[in-house]
């Protein structure tokens, strides 16, 4: 199991087969997720690693925003250049750093070096992500073809990271997914030993973020696991908005309406407790076929907090393995609408498969 999970993200990271020490860093802070490699040796690239991803978590802006969020890697940088300089660590030292807000289906990116943001949007994968490295550089001249750089002499030599320039630019832009991509990030010892189809292919097929993250790590490491690993997994539409490094705010958008709905039963104001329930809402397998609720699941003080809506004519059984997985458990969505408009992307993806999925 990897080290970090929920049911709509996990992260793990792994030393590999080769090196002693590991410098990678990762976050998950839903909205906000990151990866990091450290640069520098005996320990000192731990050292950046970890710092900026403690300073992007404390300077990363709230709900997504890519250029602020592209100035909280400007810090980031900013605090691994005065560590170097204050002598912790050591001169020299640096990091990549790769973060990713996810709001709804609206990513906000900001990225340094040759870790990588990939998105699997509609079953097909999608770097987000320039390298800033030599070989990427070369690639992009025409001079040598992507597998060529794979195994280029020099592969590791980056271009721009953390920690060697105060006037350092991230790169910051916003990217679009759909409700049922996968998010992933990584650091180079997993891209350099696992080819792209490969990573699409695993992406595709794990029913949780948790299992990918460990199929993923296990690929590198019988690669070779030449580098550290590091992998992060995300479902986009499974983990709304939340304050950084608060967790999945729905979660506490339940509990709270768990509160709601005892102080309702003790002042006798119920109905007010069940109108907030309506206003959530979710999609489940139920006996095969896709169904839509009203409110959220479960039971609370008797009260039952979900009203069926509808069960559709989407077979579950016509949708790939990963949304398979999910409506076993269920999808919860801010309202009724976004569950409808959900609904018609299942369907939509149902018919491909599928000329019985009719209105």
């Amino acid at each position: 199991m990897s080290a970090y999970r929920d049911p709509g993200y996990a992260g793990d990271s792994h030393v590999g087969r080769v090196r002693s020490d590991n410098e990678d860093a990762f976050l998950l802070a839903p909205p906000l997720f990151a990866v990091a490699d450290g640069l520098g040796g005996h320990q000192a690239g731990e050292v950046a690693s970890s710092l900026a991803i403690d300073t992007l978590l404390e300077n990363a802006p709230r709900t997504g925003d890519a250029k602020a969020l592209g100035r909280a890697v400007r810090r980031a940088n900013a605090a691994v250049i005065e560590a170097a300089a204050a002598g912790r660590g050591k001169s020299g030292m640096g990091t990549t750093l790769t973060a990713v807000m996810v709001e709804g289906t609206r990513l906000s990116v900001a990225h340094v070096g040759d870790s990588r943001a990939y998105l699997l949007h509609l079953g097909t994968l999608q770097q987000l992500t320039d390298d800033h490295s030599l070989v990427a550089d070369l690639v992009r001249q025409g001079r040598i073809t992507p597998e060529e750089s794979r195994v280029h002499p020099n592969r590791s030599v980056i271009t721009r990271a953390l920690g060697s320039d105060p006037d350092m630019m991230a790169d910051a832009f916003e990217a679009e997914a759909a409700i049922g991509d996968r998010l992933l990030l990584a650091t180079d010892g997993l891209t350099s030993m696992v080819a792209d189809d490969e990573i699409e292919a695993v992406l595709a097929t794990a029913p949780t973020p948790d299992a990918a993250v460990n199929e993923l790590i296990d690929r590198a490491l019988s690669a070779g696991g030449q580098d550290n690993i590091t992998v992060v997994v995300a479902d986009i539409g499974t983990h709304p908005r939340a304050s950084r490094g608060s967790g999945s705010a729905r979660r506490w958008a339940v509990r709270v309406l768990w509160v709601l709905t005892a102080l309702a039963v003790i002042g006798g104001a119920a109905l007010a407790a069940r109108s907030y329930a309506r206003s959530q809402a979710y999609v489940i397998d139920e006996a095969g076929y896709v169904a839509v609720y009203e409110g959220v699941p479960g039971v609370f003080a008797g009260f039952t907090m979900n009203e069926r809506s509808r069960v559709t004519t989407v077979p579950v059984s016509a949708l790939d393995p990963i949304t398979r997985a999910r409506l076993a458990q269920g999808i919860q969505v801010d309202g009724l609408a976004e569950a409808l408009t959900l609904v018609e992307t299942y369907r939509e993806r149902a018919a491909e498969t599928s000329p019985s999925a009719g209105p």
